[in-house]
C-alpha cells in the first residue's frame, strides 16, 4: 500500500524538475556511452535490437555486440551490422552471460556503460532519459523501464498487465526510499568510474544482474529508476519459459544472498540494508505464504466454515486483498501511462494460478541450490514476435 502514494510522489517531484529544469545529468557535456550486447543464439531477434540503437537520437554512442560461442546465425547477424562505424563485434568461447558482458565491458571506451539483452528494442531517447538519470553524484547506476514485446499470447499478455507493479509502483516507491534492489538486465546504465570500483559482473551466478546491483550498494553508490527510459522485450511465452526463468531468478537470489549475506539487515550500508530483509522475505516467504492462504479459503469454502472469511463473496475478496491489488495495479497502468494494457484485463483470472507457480518455484529452486545443481543459464527460446503498434513505437521514440 505505501508504494501507491511513493510512486504518486515520484512523478510529482519528476514533473516538478522537469519544470524548473533541474533534471540535468552530473555530466557537463553528454558523456560518450556504449551499449554492450551480449548474445547466445540470438539471431532471431537481434537485428531489431540493434537496428533500434542505431536510430538513437544520441550523439557519442558506441554498441558492442558480444557472441558467446553461438550455434546459429548470430555472430553472421553481428558482422552484418559492422558496415555503421559505431558497431563493434567480438567473439568467444561460450561461456555464459557474464562472461560475455565482461568482455564487452573490458572493449568499451564509454564514459557510462549501458547493459542489454539481445531482443531489446530501444526508443530513439532511451539512452537520453538514463544519462538523465544521473542527476546526483551518489547515483552509480539507472535501471530503465522494460516492457513486453510479444503480446500474440494470454500468457505474455498477463505478464505485460502485473509487470506494472513492479516497474510502474515498486521502483518509483524503492527510488525514493534509495532501496532499488536490482537493476534490470534488460536496460541498466552504469558509470565506468563505479565499475572500476566493484570489479566485473559474476560470472559463476545465475543473478549477475541483481549481485553487480549488491556491489554498487557496498561500495557506497545508490541506483535510480528512470521511467521514461523504455526497452521493450521479449516475455516468456510458454509456460516452461516462464518456469525456467523464474527459477533461474529465484536461484539467483539466493545466491546473492549467500553472496552478500552481511548486507542483509546490516545498518552499515544505509537503508539499504535493512531493505534487504524484505527483499528476501517477498522473494523467498511470501510466495509460500500466498499459497498457504489460497489454501485456507478453497478448505474454508469446501468445510461450509467461512465465518473467519465472512458471510459474503465481496469478504473473501477483501480477505485476500485483491481489490487492493486491483487498485494499485490501474495506479500503476496510470503511471506508465499504458492504459491499451486494460485489454488484457480478462486475463487476471490467471493470477491465482500464477501465485501457486511462483510457490512451486521457490521451493523448486531452493532444492536445486541445497543439492548444488549446475547453473545452467536456461535463457528464453526466442519467438522475435514484435506486438508493438506503429503509435505504440511513436510513443516510446518521443517518450
Amino acid at each position: 500500500m505505501a508504494m501507491g502514494p511513493l510512486a504518486v510522489w515520484f512523478e510529482v517531484l519528476a514533473a516538478r524538475a522537469r519544470r524548473r529544469a533541474r533534471h540535468r545529468s552530473i555530466f557537463a557535456e553528454p558523456p560518450s556511452v556504449s551499449v554492450v550486447v551480449p548474445g547466445y543464439n540470438e539471431g532471431r531477434v537481434l537485428r531489431a535490437c540493434v537496428a533500434s540503437l542505431l536510430t538513437s537520437s544520441y550523439p557519442d554512442l558506441e554498441v558492442i555486440l558480444v557472441d558467446d560461442g553461438s550455434s546459429d546465425d548470430t555472430l553472421a547477424v553481428m558482422r552484418s551490422m559492422e558496415h555503421d562505424p559505431r558497431v563493434r563485434v567480438l567473439t568467444k568461447p561460450n561461456g555464459g552471460k557474464g562472461s560475455a558482458l565482461n568482455l564487452g565491458i573490458a572493449h568499451a571506451r564509454g564514459e557510462v556503460l549501458v547493459l542489454s539483452d539481445s531482443d531489446g528494442v530501444f526508443g530513439r531517447r532511451t539512452i537520453h532519459h538514463l544519462i538523465a538519470g544521473f542527476s546526483d553524484p551518489a547515483i552509480g547506476a539507472v535501471c530503465g523501464d522494460d516492457r513486453p514485446v510479444n503480446l500474440d499470447r494470454v500468457q505474455t499478455r498477463f505478464l505485460s498487465l502485473i509487470s506494472h507493479l513492479g516497474t510502474g509502483l515498486m521502483r518509483r516507491g524503492l527510488h525514493l526510499l534509495r532501496c532499488l534492489p536490482v537493476v534490470s538486465g534488460n536496460i541498466g546504465a552504469f558509470r565506468r568510474d563505479v565499475l572500476e570500483q566493484t570489479g566485473p559482473l559474476d560470472e559463476d551466478t545465475l543473478g549477475e544482474d541483481l549481485e553487480l546491483t549488491w556491489r554498487v550498494y557496498r561500495a557506497g553508490y545508490r541506483v535510480a529508476f528512470a521511467p521514461r527510459a523504455l526497452v521493450y522485450a521479449e516475455s516468456p511465452s510458454t509456460v516452461r519459459g516462464l518456469w525456467r526463468q523464474r527459477v533461474r531468478w529465484t536461484r539467483g537470489l539466493v545466491q546473492t544472498v549467500t553472496t552478500h549475506r552481511d548486507m542483509v539487515g546490516n545498518p552499515r550500508f544505509g537503508i539499504f540494508g535493512p531493505s534487504l530483509v524484505l527483499v528476501v522475505l517477498t522473494g523467498l516467504v511470501v510466495p509460500v505464504l500466498q499459497v498457504i492462504t489460497l489454501a485456507l479459503v478453497a478448505w474454508a469454502v469446501a468445510s461450509g466454515d467461512t465465518t473467519a472469511l465472512g458471510s459474503s463473496a465481496w469478504d473473501v475478496l477483501l480477505w485476500l486483498g485483491l481489490p487492493v491489488a486491483l487498485v494499485m495495479l490501474v495506479l500503476a497502468i496510470a503511471l506508465n501511462g499504458a492504459w491499451r494494457d486494460l485489454r488484457f484485463v480478462p486475463t487476471l483470472l490467471l493470477w491465482p494460478v500464477y501465485s501457486v507457480v511462483l510457490t512451486a518455484v521457490t521451493w523448486h529452486a531452493l532444492a536445486l541450490e541445497i543439492k548444488g545443481a549446475p547453473r545452467a543459464w536456461n535463457k528464453l527460446e526466442r519467438t522475435g514476435v514484435v506486438s508493438i503498434r506503429d503509435e505504440d513505437r511513436v510513443l516510446v521514440e518521443a517518450s
